[in-house]
């Protein structure tokens, strides 16, 4: 009898094991072109690429061919120097008016010239830029001694913000505010979380990048160790990661969050070794499974996408 319930414990891992390693890369594609690939968003069958120092979004389609471009910042260089650079970080479709926007957001890392927002028609293609100083000023009084935001994605009667910390500020946070935050930043309502765990103190994950599943209110998280004492001065890359937090809008008021499932990207496939992932959008899921696209930036002033069919697991 014992030695059929060790058979069946042991046959239950392995299976548990399988599950997990059903996730694949099914696509991967070199951007030299387009620099710094730092956010990504999907919108039927499109893919819209911000980078934090280029000068336009790049929208390709799902086999990763550039079809259209819209003009961003003037710049007469393919790469805005760093010193001057808004630092687009982070991108996400949201809805106005009935109308669907792209939602690009700054770091806010290097006051105040990284304290911006855009919001970008996709119909129109206009662009309106705003200062985010008042909101950005709130939330290092409120705590956040280094903010450099990476991450936002939109939920349900919301906006969630992520802020990836260092190695000298290890600290992650998740900002819970409201729709149009931007537009009465003075009195717009916000929660911080900390998110995430560290057991060894020599390595630090910080998060890159966001995506909500509304077929599952889980909030998807793409996360990195690098080796930077800065927000602002970039670092070698080591692993990356993929966090996932289920019923994530039921955690608005939490203080503190922890990842329900994390993923070692490399366990899926080797060619995400020494990748610097930045962000992540959610092309197509269903119940079973998701194609997701992550982006990453080589440093070297080009991008990288990355397509996986990811097998859902609870």
């Amino acid at each position: 009898m014992r030695l059929i319930y060790l058979f069946l414990f042991i046959a239950a891992i392995l299976l548990h094991a399988c599950r997990d390693k059903s996730s694949y890369l099914n696509k991967i594609t070199v951007l030299k072109d387009y620099p710094s690939g730092s956010g990504i968003a999907c919108l039927k069958n499109k893919i819209y690429l911000i980078g934090d120092d280029a000068s336009y979004v790049l929208i390709t389609d799902t086999g990763f061919n550039s079809i259209d471009t819209i003009p961003f910042f003037h710049s007469p260089e393919k790469r805005i120097p760093k010193n001057i650079k808004k630092d687009p970080e982070a991108a996400a479709i949201i809805s106005l008016n009935k109308s669907p926007f792209l939602l690009v957001v700054g770091s806010g890392s290097l006051a105040p010239h990284r304290n911006f927002c855009w919001l970008v028609n996709l119909v129109s293609q206009e662009k309106i830029e705003v200062s985010l100083d008042t909101f950005y000023n709130r939330l290092r009084a409120a705590g956040i001694k280094e903010l450099n935001i990476e991450g936002v994605a939109a939920i349900p009667g919301g906006i969630i913000l992520a802020s990836r910390g260092n190695k000298a500020y290890p600290k992650n946070y998740l900002i819970f505010t409201s729709n149009k935050f931007w537009q009465d930043q003075t009195n717009a309502t916000f929660n911080l979380a900390n998110i995430g765990f560290n057991k060894d103190t020599a390595i630090f994950n910080g998060i890159s990048g966001l995506e909500y599943s509304k077929l599952t209110d889980q909030l998807l998280l793409t996360v990195s160790t690098e080796n930077t004492y800065s927000s602002h001065v970039d670092g070698e890359i080591g692993k990356s990661y993929l966090w996932v937090i289920r019923d994530i809008t039921t955690k608005r008021s939490y203080a503190g969050i922890n990842p329900n499932k994390i993923i070692d990207l490399e366990e899926i496939d080797s060619r995400f070794n020494k990748q610097k992932i930045e962000s992540l959008c959610i092309l197509s899921e269903n119940n079973k499974e998701s194609d997701l696209v992550f982006v990453s930036d080589d440093d070297k002033g080009g991008s990288v996408l990355f397509k996986i069919k990811f097998i859902k697991v609870r």
